[in-house]
């Protein structure tokens, strides 16, 4: 009886000197890769190389991909809109998770908040951002956030514009 005892107690030991796989993070090397994707975003840099090539990125879907050089023409798009855009330094959080499968993520949520270069307007909008890591690169990435305020205001800048060369066309 006394060697039963003696051979659970020395599991029990050997099991809880187990080292333990971290499945939850809030530092790690991929969080400092998203904190660096980020900051290059606000200098309006956009380093492709930090994305595995064959990397796909969602923005606002789950079906349509695009890839790293895609998502630098992505940005370089729509800086004409912003007067200003950047995501700020209050409060984000970010994550490292490790899944049941062993995929590497990490969320993020920021505040992002843009000046339309048309109309003047402030805009801050949470947004949410996923990365999924293999060997240090991202090879998976998806981003939510709801762009309504942005698109009223372009459409509105745009009725604008119509109202006023129709205006001009029937002074003429």
């Amino acid at each position: 009886m006394k060697k039963i005892i003696l051979l659970g107690l020395v599991i029990v030991l050997f099991t809880a000197c187990e080292k333990q796989v971290k499945r939850f993070t809030e530092q790690s090397p991929e969080i400092e890769t998203v904190k660096k994707l980020i900051d290059n975003y606000n200098k309006k840099t956009i380093d492709v190389s930090i994305y595995a090539d064959s990397a796909k990125i969602y923005y606002n879907t789950i079906d349509n991909s695009i890839s790293p050089t895609e998502v630098k023409a992505y940005h370089q798009e729509r800086e004409a809109l912003y007067a200003s855009r950047m995501f700020s330094d209050k409060d984000p959080e970010y994550e490292m998770v490790l899944t049941d499968d062993g995929d590497t993520w990490v969320n993020c949520w920021l505040q992002w908040n843009a000046t339309l270069a048309g109309n003047g307007k402030k805009i801050v909008m949470p947004i949410h951002l996923t990365y999924q890591f293999v060997d240090g690169k991202i090879v998976k990435a998806y981003g939510y956030w709801d762009p309504t305020e942005v698109l009223l205001n372009i459409q509105a800048m745009e009725a604008e514009k119509e109202k006023l060369a129709n205006e001009e066309r029937s002074e003429e």
